[in-house]
């Protein structure tokens, strides 16, 4: 735990500068167009110069944009860190470890898929609080249960092992993914309590929102899925949007999935246009994009709102996020021939 004063009016203002350097929906409409090395050459006018230029030699084509991609996220995250002081930096700490549960889901649904080492690592992103052994070690084994031993003593450990008999019978891989968020965020939530005001009631709200939206994120994949599994086992505790007995209630009805969110009004009166999105969507990733955009829409809310808490910097790493993931979809959507308008479905663009 780190002592002394937090220092949120530098960091943001730091943010704020980051923030401007992002490309724009102009940038990705251009994007669209261009091959996987016109891509990269796009990059290099970009603040992903640096990575490009380095990687250039060792790798071409998507390869080249994607280690780029996650080697400057990387790069921005530590950033953070660099900057911030006292609570600050352990709040953000403690936030950059969804990006080791990003790593995990990664890794364990490699050794599902029986995918290559070098595959795995590809789609990695070393920016949270795993070490660099430690994830090639993980990505090396070949058994689930061999994670699970690696991970003893981690927050995600005891989770893992309480999702894996139920991961055996049913063959299906939610039970172990549910069972990182919920280690993540109860994690998060545990030392916070639940603070209605100050800066520290930013960050709750926010993290409720991810709940919140992950939960609905959930229930629909579960209705989609066929699989005979039970929606409030899946139920993640902290957001005040759903409790199980709703999931269950939800999980089989779309547009009363909607129709909850949009009567609560923490989220109703801020995301009109966002639920404008999600009532429009007619395909699971059409509505887990909706959702994406909904969180980013929220956060920024709050950060412009509580300029002077947390808000602005978990509004950044979202924001960041987003962009890598779009700049990957279009990337790997060119190299396999999708059409501009299919490439444009798998963004998600405020």
């Amino acid at each position: 735990m780190s002592t002394g004063a937090s220092n949120p009016e530098y960091v943001n203002a730091r943010v704020r500068s980051r923030r401007a350097a992002m490309l724009s929906d102009e940038d990705y409409r251009k994007l669209i167009r261009m091959g996987p090395s016109e891509i990269a050459r796009f990059m290099e006018e970009t603040e992903y110069e640096q990575e490009i230029n380095a990687l250039g030699t060792r790798f071409s084509g998507v390869d080249l944009i994607e280690y780029a991609l996650n080697r400057n996220l990387a790069k921005h995250f530590d950033d953070l860190l660099e900057w911030s002081e006292g609570q600050l930096y352990d709040r953000i700490v403690r936030y950059l470890r969804k990006f080791d549960v990003w790593n995990l889901k990664t890794i364990v649904r490699g050794i599902y898929t029986d995918s290559d080492p070098e595959e795995i690592s590809t789609d990695l992103i070393r920016a949270g609080e795993l070490d660099d052994g430690t994830i090639d070690r993980l990505v090396e084994v070949d058994s689930i249960e061999d994670v699970i031993e690696i991970l003893d003593g981690t927050i995600f450990a005891e989770q893992l092992e309480d999702a894996y008999e139920e991961f055996e019978e049913s063959g299906a891989l939610v039970p172990l993914e549910n069972a990182l968020d919920r280690a993540f965020y109860e994690n998060l939530l545990e030392d916070l309590g639940r603070p209605r005001e100050g800066p520290e009631a930013k960050y709750v709200e926010f993290l409720e929102a991810e709940i919140d939206f992950l939960n609905a994120r959930n229930a629909l994949r579960l209705a989609r899925s066929g699989a005979d599994l039970d929606p409030a086992a899946y139920y993640i505790d902290g957001g005040v949007l759903f409790d199980e007995s709703d999931l269950n209630r939800l999980v089989g009805d779309y547009d009363a999935l909607v129709d909850h969110i949009a009567e609560n009004k923490r989220y109703g009166d801020r995301l009109s246009e966002a639920l404008d999105r999600l009532r429009d969507a007619d395909s699971l990733i059409q509505f887990e994009h909706a959702l994406d955009a909904a969180l980013l829409e929220y956060a920024d809310t709050l950060s412009s709102v509580y300029p002077t808490s947390i808000s602005p910097v978990l509004s950044f790493v979202l924001a960041k996020e987003r962009e890598v993931e779009n700049i990957r979809a279009i990337a790997r959507g060119r190299e396999v021939g999708l059409d501009e308008n299919e490439i444009e479905e798998e963004l998600v663009i405020l």
